[in-house]
C-alpha cells in the first residue's frame, strides 16, 4: 500500500507539510505565472483571462481579475461568470476556493483557506491544512477584508470593508467589523 503525497492530503484538507518537494515546485510554478500575469497588466482583458486560464481550476466567462494578484497555487480556484477582483486580491488556495457568479472583491482583499495548529507544540512540527471557502453568487466584498479558513458566504451577502470574516455568512446578509457581524444593510457604508 503506498503512501499518500503531502500534495493529496493538502486537497483533502488533511495535515500537510508544505515543504515538500511536489507541494515547492507547484509554488514555483505558480509565481513563474504570477510574474506573467502582474506584468500584464496592460493587456485586454480577454487576455488577461486566458492567461487566469492557464493556471486556475475554472474561469468564467467575463472574469476579471486586476493585477496585481496572488496565490498559493492558483489551481484550487474557480471563479464563475462575470467575476470581478480589483487589484492587490491575495488568495491562499491550498484547497477549493469558489466564487460564484457576478461576484464583486474589492482591492487588497484576502481569501484564506491555509490553516494552522493551536497548539505550539504541533505547529513546530510544521504541520498545516486548509478548509474551502465557498463564496455565493452577487456577494460584494468591500477592500481590505479578510476571509478566513472554511468561511461559506452565502448568495446576495455584503461583507463591509475591512471586516474580517470568522464564520459563516447567510444568503443576503451584511455583514462588517472585526470579527465580521451581521448589520441591517442600511447601516453599513459603501466600501
Amino acid at each position: 500500500m503506498s503512501e499518500r503525497s503531502e500534495k493529496q492530503k493538502m486537497l483533502a484538507g488533511e495535515p500537510y507539510h508544505a515543504g515538500d518537494e511536489e507541494l515547492i515546485a507547484d509554488h514555483q510554478a505558480a509565481l513563474v505565472w504570477m510574474e506573467r500575469y502582474n506584468g500584464a497588466a496592460a493587456r485586454s482583458a480577454a487576455e488577461r483571462r486566458a492567461l487566469l486560464r492557464e493556471r486556475l481550476a475554472a474561469v468564467g466567462e467575463g472574469a476579471v481579475i486586476r493585477p496585481p494578484f496572488h496565490c498559493d497555487y492558483g489551481y484550487n480556484i474557480r471563479l464563475g461568470d462575470d467575476v470581478f477582483l480589483n487589484y492587490s486580491c491575495i488568495i491562499l488556495d491550498v484547497v477549493a476556493v469558489t466564487i460564484g457568479t457576478g461576484t464583486q472583491i474589492g482591492p487588497a482583499v484576502q481569501i484564506l483557506t491555509a490553516d494552522h495548529p493551536r497548539d505550539p507544540a504541533t505547529r513546530a512540527t510544521g504541520a498545516e491544512w486548509g478548509r474551502p471557502i465557498t463564496i455565493g453568487r452577487n456577494v460584494w466584498i468591500g477592500g481590505g477584508a479578510l476571509i478566513l479558513p472554511g468561511v461559506t458566504i452565502g448568495d446576495d451577502a455584503i461583507i463591509g470593508a475591512g471586516s474580517v470574516v470568522t464564520r459563516d455568512v447567510r444568503t443576503g446578509a451584511t455583514v462588517a467589523g472585526n470579527p465580521a457581524r451581521e448589520r441591517r444593510r442600511d447601516v453599513v457604508p459603501p466600501g
